[in-house]
């Protein structure tokens, strides 16, 4: 019981490592690009799974399949980077980590339904009216004032939300390999793929980066990605995919607290409101039990 109580312990700060991974990014994006925020957080993080997945003694081989799905996948996650980073650059981190969050489950869903893999019932038609009705409140649609809805950072977070439930979509595809290893994998042709394509890498004016940047790149880096994503993984392997999804509601409300304590960003209660509702919905898609009754120990 220990074990496992300390398990959820590090499965709690992972979310909190999520959540905080929007403050992160709003503080980056005063030094850098987007692209070469991919490049420095990926690049990192790449290098500090290799001691983790020869700890957990996988093997490194990869079939041809999976190869191309990773190149899909990160395709799509230097997209998801590009709105995640533009979003938060020039919105809230409180807004951008309740709201594309909560949407990707349910756009997930959406599209799966679409593909045919999901059937719609009436219980997950309710579902995806009340997660509308949440995100609606997060851009306080009532106001009926396009300039303050139709903004375009709330597009970039749509926009985030959409690429990560493709991403979501296209990586269940590969069952050969070991998840880890996979995003090791993802990480590696992102960091490629970007410095080639996208980053202008001898730019980088890494002689005027001080504490603060390399604090945040650390966390997003090593917190949010490495740590976040490794006990993420050990926690479906050992506890189960249903008992480690229900963390994830941890994530945006640690991504609206933290951004009001670092950024000075305001506690806004209809964001909070339309996080519930839309948690609510994502509850109900997935069939998610939040309190478990405990079995007695026959130990």
């Amino acid at each position: 019981m220990a074990h496992k109580n300390l398990f959820f312990f590090l499965l709690f700060l992972a979310m909190v490592a999520w959540g905080g991974s929007w403050v992160n990014v709003k503080i980056i994006g005063h030094y850098v690009g987007a692209y070469e925020m991919i490049w420095l957080r990926f690049g990192i993080t790449a290098v500090s799974m290799v001691p983790i997945i020869l700890w957990l003694k996988h093997s490194f081989k990869i079939d041809l399949k999976s190869f191309g799905l990773v190149v899909l996948v990160s395709v799509t996650l230097i997209l998801y980077n590009k709105y995640y980073y533009l979003g938060t650059k020039f919105g809230t981190a409180s807004l951008g980590g309740a709201m594309v969050t909560t949407l990707i489950p349910i756009l997930t869903f959406v599209f799966l339904a679409i593909l045919g893999t999901k059937k719609v019932t009436r219980k997950d038609a309710f579902a995806l009216m009340i997660g509308a009705l949440g995100v609606l409140t997060m851009l306080h649609i009532w106001t009926f004032d396009p300039a303050h809805i139709w903004v375009i950072h709330n597009l970039y977070f749509l926009l985030a939300a959409i690429l990560w439930a493709v991403l979501t979509i296209i990586s269940s595809k590969s069952t050969k390999i070991s998840p880890i290893v996979f995003t090791f994998y993802m990480y590696v042709v992102t960091v490629v793929l970007d410095w080639v394509f996208f980053a202008d890498i001898g730019a980088l004016p890494f002689a005027s980066f001080d504490r603060i940047f390399w604090i945040n790149i650390a966390l997003i880096s090593l917190a949010a990605s490495t740590f976040a994503n490794t006990i993420y993984f050990l926690g479906i392997e050992k506890l189960g995919a249903a008992e480690v999804s229900s963390f994830v509601f941890f994530v945006p409300f640690s991504a609206i607290i933290l951004s009001a304590l670092f950024l000075d960003e305001k506690l806004d209660v209809f964001i909070i409101l339309g996080t519930v509702l839309t948690l609510y919905a994502v509850k109900l898609l997935n069939n998610i039990t939040l309190l478990k009754r405990r079995r007695k120990s026959v130990e």
